[in-house]
């Protein structure tokens, strides 16, 4: 991957923390962006051609990241309407659970803590959690309710709150360690399962 199709030289180089990185100079709509490093996005795509049925959820992560509250229901409503095949089984990945495995093992309930992103933590949490409805503030049952969001059976499900990232922290831990406003979820006991 890092060597030049043409010639077969080495094109990658070291960062000066020793990272592996293959610099470029892109020029596209966006403008010139010059020494940009293209490693990660070509193992990215190396890695979804390999595993294209993680494609949806990569996306999902993103999302969770960007506080796309209505780019990630219509992305889990896709998943959940997808067409069983012939055995009766979909092969779509519960992007709701979804972990990073080429990255921190994040969940999106991770993400959106580390980008501060809590409207898109309610909707993980109302989504993906064990979390009582009357635990959520009124607004956040409202929004729901305007959005046309409901809550599935978590029966048989694993509570987004109990799964860890590469670090063994939950979103709990996670939050914890960053504090500011996640502070007021962890005495809440929302991030809690």
């Amino acid at each position: 991957m890092t060597q030049c199709p043409n010639c077969s030289k080495e094109v990658s180089s070291r960062s000066p923390s020793g990272i592996e990185q293959l610099l470029c100079n892109l020029n596209n709509e966006g403008g010139l962006q010059e020494a940009l490093d293209i490693l990660p996005i070509l193992k990215e795509e190396s890695y979804l051609k390999a595993f294209p049925e993680e494609r949806k959820c990569r996306a999902f992560l993103e999302f969770c990241g960007e506080g796309d509250v209505g780019a990630i229901l219509d992305l889990v409503n896709d998943c959940d309407s997808e067409a069983p095949d012939e055995h009766g089984s979909t092969t779509s990945i519960d992007a709701l659970r979804y972990q990073d495995s080429m990255g921190s093992m994040s969940t999106g309930l991770h993400v959106a803590i580390s980008s501060g992103h809590d409207e898109v933590a309610w909707l993980l949490l109302l989504l993906a959690s064990t979390l009582e409805t009357e635990r959520f503030p009124p607004d956040v049952v409202q929004a729901a309710k305007t959005l046309g969001v409901s809550r599935e059976d978590q029966t048989g499900k694993v509570d987004i709150r109990l799964l860890e990232d590469s670090e063994s922290r939950t979103a709990e831990g996670l939050a914890k360690e960053l504090g500011g406003k996640w502070e007021a979820w962890v005495n809440a006991g929302w991030l809690k399962p």
